[in-house]
C-alpha cells in the first residue's frame, strides 16, 4: 500500500563527512543505520561562523568528533532538537558541554499531546525514547530564533512523537522536519508517545504553508513536499481503511490484522507495524468507527462501531 507515495531513496554521502546541502545548510551523517533511521541521522548546521546545531544525533563518540572537526572555528550559539529519539537528542548533552550552547526544544520526552495511550507487550523500536533530555529553553509553535545570520520559524508538528518540532528556515522556503515526513520511508507512529490523531492534523498544517523543500533528519531531501505530504495523507487514509476491511471481514486482533495488511513487509519487522496499527486503532476509535473494551492495546479485541 506504500506505492502511492513518490519515495525518493536515493542519497550520497559519506559518514563522518561535511557536506553542504544548500547555501545555509550543511549536514553530518552518523553512522547509525538501521530499519528506523535508514542510512543514519543527518546532523544539519546552519549558518556560517557563528552557527545552529539540529538534532545533534546519537550517543556517539565518532559522530561527536565529525562535528567537532566541521565546526573547527566556529561558534555554535543554538542547539535545536526535532523530537527526543535515541537517534536524534542524546548527543546535544556533549555538544553543549563543549561549545556552551543552549538546547532549545518544544519539551521534555512525552511533554506534548496525545500521551495518554496504553499498549501492551514488550514491542521496542530502535528509535525509542530520550527521557534524560531537558531544554534549555522550550519553544512553542510561531515561535522565531535568530542567530548572526539565519533565522528559523518553529513548526510545531506532533505525531511522531507528542513533543515533535520543525523548523522552518527563512531565505531559503525550506522545512527541517525531523522525522514528520521522510522521503524514504513513511515515519512510524507508535503509541503512547505517537499519535496517529495529531500526525494527521500536523500532516495537514504542512499544506496549508509554502515551503519549497524539506530537510528530513534521515534520507533525502524531499522535494514536491506538498504532493509528497498529500500522498502521505491518501496512504494514511488507506490503511486505517484497510484496517476496517479486515474488521468487518471477522478479524479481531491487530496481529492478525499486521499479517494481513503488511503482507509485503519482513515478518521482523511485523512488531513495528503493530504499533502503527495500534496508532491507526486509536484514531478510529476517537472518530467513533471502531470500538473496544478498555483502553486499546495490542492484544486488545477490536470491532467496528
Amino acid at each position: 500500500m506504500s506505492g502511492d507515495i513518490p519515495f525518493e531513496r536515493e542519497i550520497e554521502f559519506e559518514y563522518g563527512a561535511i557536506e553542504q546541502v544548500s547555501p545555509m545548510l550543511r549536514r553530518v551523517i552518523a553512522n547509525n543505520p538501521g530499519p528506523f533511521t535508514y542510512t543514519g541521522t543527518g546532523t544539519y548546521i546552519i549558518g556560517q561562523g557563528n552557527v545552529a546545531v539540529m538534532d545533534p544525533g546519537p550517543l556517539d563518540d565518532a559522530h561527536l568528533d565529525a562535528l567537532v572537526a566541521a565546526l573547527d572555528g566556529e561558534t555554535v550559539s543554538h542547539i535545536l532538537i526535532t523530537h527526543t529519539h535515541r537517534d536524534h537528542s542524546p548527543l546535544a548533552a556533549k555538544l553543549k558541554q563543549l561549545t556552551g550552547a543552549k538546547t532549545y526544544a518544544y519539551g521534555p520526552h512525552g511533554a506534548g499531546p496525545g500521551t495518554t495511550a496504553r499498549t501492551s507487550g514488550d514491542v521496542r523500536l530502535d528509535a525509542s525514547g530520550d527521557t534524560d533530555f531537558q531544554p534549555d529553553v522550550t519553544v512553542d509553535h510561531g515561535d522565531v530564533i535568530e542567530g548572526r545570520d539565519w533565522q528559523v520559524e518553529c513548526v510545531f508538528t506532533p505525531g511522531h512523537t507528542s513533543n515533535h518540532m520543525s523548523f522552518a528556515l527563512a531565505g531559503e522556503n525550506a522545512l527541517l522536519c525531523g522525522d514528520h515526513v521522510m522521503a524514504w520511508s513513511t515515519s512510524v507512529i507508535a503509541p503512547p508517545d505517537g499519535n496517529m490523531g495529531t500526525y494527521m492534523a500536523s500532516l495537514d498544517l504542512l499544506l496549508e504553508r509554502g515551503e519549497t523543500v524539506y530537510w528530513p533528519t534521515h534520507g533525502p531531501a524531499v522535494e514536491k513536499p506538498n504532493r509528497f505530504v498529500r500522498a502521505y495523507i491518501t496512504h494514511r487514509r488507506m490503511r486505517e481503511a484497510a484496517i476496517v476491511t479486515q474488521l468487518k471481514a471477522g478479524l479481531a486482533t491487530i496481529p492478525e490484522i499486521v499479517r494481513q495488511i503488511y503482507s509485503e513487509v519482513a515478518p521482523q519487522l511485523h512488531p513495528a507495524a503493530g504499533m502503527s496499527v495500534l496508532a491507526h486503532m486509536e484514531h478510529l476509535i476517537e472518530q467513533e468507527k471502531v470500538e473496544t473494551d478498555g483502553a486499546p492495546a495490542i492484544d486488545s479485541v477490536y470491532r467496528v462501531k
